[in-house]
């Protein structure tokens, strides 16, 4: 949230992607250092690695001390002279400035529409208001749900067991190549965070769900291959080794995907008087859900076996068609700007975000209404046009 307010809207997906990209190294240096320490035995394998994360804690404590507020809550909290300090400070920018007085008189304007209701409330979180705050908070949640529901931490916590349970591979190598799987989750990061701006937020999670739902699929079926079912030894071994593969598609698809889009379009998503509080029910789907997936993996691992992994091909397929009717493209908008998505207008605001930055890309519902817009103009033009020559005719003929 505080990335998304103190950043410029054509790199605001680049940046707050830094974050999840960062997780992937987290995970994967974790892991690594997890499985060193394995081979330690006793209370220290365990105690060293939790007490190490003590040290980033204090990292963070101390460099929050050098982060200034964002201008967004001072101007909303009435302290004007601070934020008007923070945007020169970030963009280093006089006052005057053009991106300066921009910011400012478009921060100011959406307080303004944002506060006819007056401050709200845990209760109002899903009041339907005139820039549609409970519909921007439950696509909030569903978006974080779609980062955990797609079967990512079955991949996370759990592949080691899935490749010496289900796969049959032996349990060192099981966690040797667990750990180079968690890897993909790093390296396919690195696509958004470089390009997502240029990729938007909308396409990209469609296609990530579809590869994520192929990934599942493809596993699913060389697992099935078992003796259980009648197939030879041969063709079971060489069909779970195969299945191997698209653990590292999946993890690659949801890194490129699923792992850093929702955390930058949860806080964009939602207006300035409800960012917080929203951006707190959003994140809290990600930990609910991961929760839920992490406790029913071991059960569905050991009972479904291959069957298990359907259960995520289908929800991930169910994300495609939720993105393309439920959700707005965001990408290169400001925050206030996102605001025009939402207001009673509908496509008239959209219209008013178009003329702000005609280059810039909004929600693709806006073609029609352009296209509209465009016969309409070509036709006054025409119009126009004929005035003119009977008017120069008239001339003439006097």
């Amino acid at each position: 949230m505080y990335q998304s307010e103190l950043c410029d809207a054509d790199k605001r997906g680049r940046l707050v992607s830094s974050e999840p990209l960062f997780v992937g190294v987290g995970i994967v240096i974790s892991y690594f250092f997890d499985y060193g320490m394995s081979y330690v035995g006793g209370p220290v394998a365990w105690r060293v690695p939790i007490a190490c994360q003590v040290v980033f804690a204090f990292v963070v404590i101390f460099l929050v001390f050098g982060i200034p507020e964002s201008p967004r809550w001072l101007y909303y909290h009435g302290r004007k002279e601070e934020a008007l300090q923070v945007m020169c400070d970030v963009w280093d920018s006089p006052p005057e400035g053009e991106k300066v007085q921009k910011m400012q008189r478009d921060i100011l304007e959406a307080i303004e529409l944002e506060r006819v209701h007056g401050e709200y409330k845990w209760s109002q979180l899903l009041k339907r208001d005139n820039v549609q705050t409970g519909r921007r908070v439950l696509l909030a949640y569903g978006m974080q749900f779609m980062n955990q529901m797609g079967g990512i931490n079955l991949v996370v916590y759990y592949v080691p067991t899935a490749l010496e349970t289900n796969v049959g591979l032996s349990k060192n190598l099981s966690l040797v190549i667990g750990g180079c799987v968690q890897t993909m989750f790093f390296f396919g990061s690195l696509i958004p965070t470089f390009f997502l701006d240029r990729m938007g937020r909308r396409r990209p999670m469609m296609y990530g769900s579809f590869g994520l739902a192929v990934s599942m699929m493809l596993i699913a079926v060389l697992l099935s291959f078992t003796a259980e079912r009648g197939y030879s030894a041969h063709m079971q071994k060489t069909t779970s080794s195969a299945a191997v593969t698209f653990f590292f598609t999946y993890m690659l698809f949801f890194g490129a995907t699923a792992n850093c889009i929702p955390w930058v379009y949860v806080p964009e998503i939602l207006p300035q008087h409800a960012r917080a509080k929203g951006t707190a029910v959003g994140i809290s789907s990600n930990w609910l859900w991961n929760f839920v997936v992490v406790m029913i993996t071991p059960t569905l691992l050991g009972n479904l076996k291959w069957k298990g992994y359907l259960i995520f091909m289908a929800t991930n397929l169910a994300f495609i068609p939720l993105v393309y009717f439920c959700y707005p493209e965001t990408s290169n908008l400001t925050l206030e700007e996102v605001d025009h998505l939402f207001t009673k207008d509908g496509k008239h605001g959209l219209k008013e975000v178009a003329q702000l930055q005609p280059t810039q890309p909004v929600v693709e519902s806006r073609k029609a209404h352009d296209d509209d817009e465009k016969m309409v103009g070509m036709e006054q033009g025409s119009r126009e046009h004929v005035e003119t020559l009977e008017e120069a005719k008239d001339d003439k003929l006097l």
